[in-house]
């Protein structure tokens, strides 16, 4: 069993071959179905490529990650292998390039060994959206990982592969890797290209990655990002290194007022707060409340635009061109009625719904030019705050992961991402840090959240962090 790239990278070193590391990775797969982590293992090519990465190891040619093996949640492309986006719509369809995030991995050696499980079109906090039945939380299989990416979450805490990809559009990374205590990140938008990810909520949207370790973690998004001219949003400014650094530096640390007051937290989250907080100021960092008096209008205000994205976008799933086709419609209205009916699930259609309410010419100014307004509002606050301070600190989530069915109003849970749709409201970089357990046993975590195209130092402090507490 294989828990990070450097236990993978000793096992090489002591004669093991990438191909005997990828079948290690295959039987686990094999013994935890239960999870229903995958959709689908990519066994022949991912042995064939085990085989290529070590004729290349034996030629002193390998790349960076070789012997890395990694899984990609259901909305990255991987040329010439399905993607579905875990929805019926789709049925069927191949990808036909790679997404330039994953196309960069494998240029250093990676290894793709299957498809991970989402909610469909990466829509939902609980990975229970899927077409193809919810993912468990390898932790207690009576609870949820979190959502949209779940299964990439789960993959990662069940060890079944090195490192795997998801997409954060509202904290889909985060909140899964708070639930599953891995480490996940939202780059800074545009850090990491979106060419090849199925777009849900196109400024919203983010490749990143969940690993054991945040070595592994700096490392893939290292490689990922930078600019690419397939994606005109992505940014042009210098990557460097991000190898790990723990700074001694004192920094000036903000905590966000409302959030920290917020009834219904989990009190083991809260406490864990209050130390984090206590021990920085014991080191001689500056920790100071910071007022943020928008907290209740994130949630409603990304859910107002991030749907009219999705309304837009996922109009091109018609029925006709490509993926699902109702077999017994009639003419042209009936076969897109009666395909978007049944290829798509009910979250993705509610969303849609609204999405194209909000759009509609009696309230496109009330709701989506307003959403607009206060998104502008919510990032001029947040620069301000970034004027004064280094970073930003709050639970990644109010508390442990729920049990799977337990959450049955969709606006309770959409709030599960009250602490992390700030981060895509504003486009800044933010990393979950496994940093406690509940009661109950299960994970929950820390997070950080820094200036744009600040990854660097972001990486940096959460490495001194870990010389701080045993995060777990």
């Amino acid at each position: 069993m294989y828990k990070n790239f450097a236990e993978v990278k000793s096992a090489l070193a002591s004669g093991v071959s990438v191909l005997e590391i990828t079948e290690s990775y295959l039987n686990r797969i094999e013994e935890h179905k239960n999870l229903n982590a995958f959709l689908e293992v990519f066994t022949d090519s991912v042995r064939e490529n085990a085989l290529r990465v070590d004729e290349k190891i034996k030629a002193g040619n390998a790349g960076r990650l070789a012997g890395m093996v990694i899984g990609i949640k259901d909305n990255i492309c991987y040329k010439g292998h399905k993607v579905s986006a875990s929805s019926k719509i789709l049925e069927g369809f191949e990808s036909l390039y790679t997404a330039t995030a994953l196309e960069r991995l494998l240029n250093e050696d990676a290894i793709v060994i299957g498809r991970l499980n989402c909610d469909q079109f990466a829509m939902g906090s609980s990975n229970e959206n899927s077409a193809f039945g919810p993912v468990r939380n390898p932790l207690n299989i009576n609870t949820v990982p979190g959502g949209s990416s779940g299964g990439s979450a789960a993959a990662v805490a069940a060890n079944l592969c090195t490192v795997s990809l998801g997409s954060d559009t509202g904290g889909s990374i985060r909140q899964p890797a708070s639930f599953t205590g891995t480490y996940g990140i939202k780059p800074t938008y545009g850090r990491i290209s979106r060419y090849g990810l199925i777009a849900y909520a196109s400024s919203f949207d983010q490749i990143g990655a969940f690993t054991n370790t945040l070595e592994d973690n700096a490392l893939v998004t290292e490689i990922m990002s930078g600019k690419d001219p397939m994606d005109s949003t992505s940014t042009s400014k210098e990557v460097g290194s991000y190898t790990l650094t723990p700074t001694s530096d004192k920094k000036h640390i903000a905590f966000i007022q409302e959030a920290y007051e917020m009834e219904g937290m989990q009190p083991e989250v809260k406490a864990r707060m209050d130390e984090v907080i206590a021990t920085l100021k014991a080191d001689g960092h500056t920790v100071e409340p910071v007022s943020f008096p928008y907290l209740d209008y994130m949630v409603p205000t990304y859910y107002v635009l991030s749907t009219a994205e999705a309304s837009s976008n996922l109009s091109r799933f018609d029925g006709v061109h490509y993926g699902y086709r109702a077999k017994d419609a009639v003419g042209v209205e009936a076969t897109y009625k009666k395909s978007r009916s049944e290829g798509f699930g009910p979250e993705v259609q509610r969303r849609i719904m609204a999405g194209t309410f909000v759009l509609s010419n009696e309230f496109y100014e009330a709701y989506y030019s307003k959403g607009q307004k206060v998104r502008r509002v919510l990032q001029d606050k947040t620069k301000a705050i970034f004027a004064d301070f280094d970073f930003v600190l709050t639970p990644t989530t109010p508390a442990t992961a729920f049990e799977l069915n337990a959450v049955n109003d969709p606006i309770q849970m959409y709030l599960q991402d009250i602490f992390t749709v700030h981060a895509n409201l504003t486009g800044n970089p933010a990393i979950s840090l496994p940093y406690g357990k509940g009661n109950d046993g299960m994970p929950f975590g820390l997070q950080l959240m820094s200036a744009p195209f600040t990854e660097k130092a972001l990486y940096d402090f959460s490495a001194y962090l870990e010389t701080k507490f045993t995060l777990n």
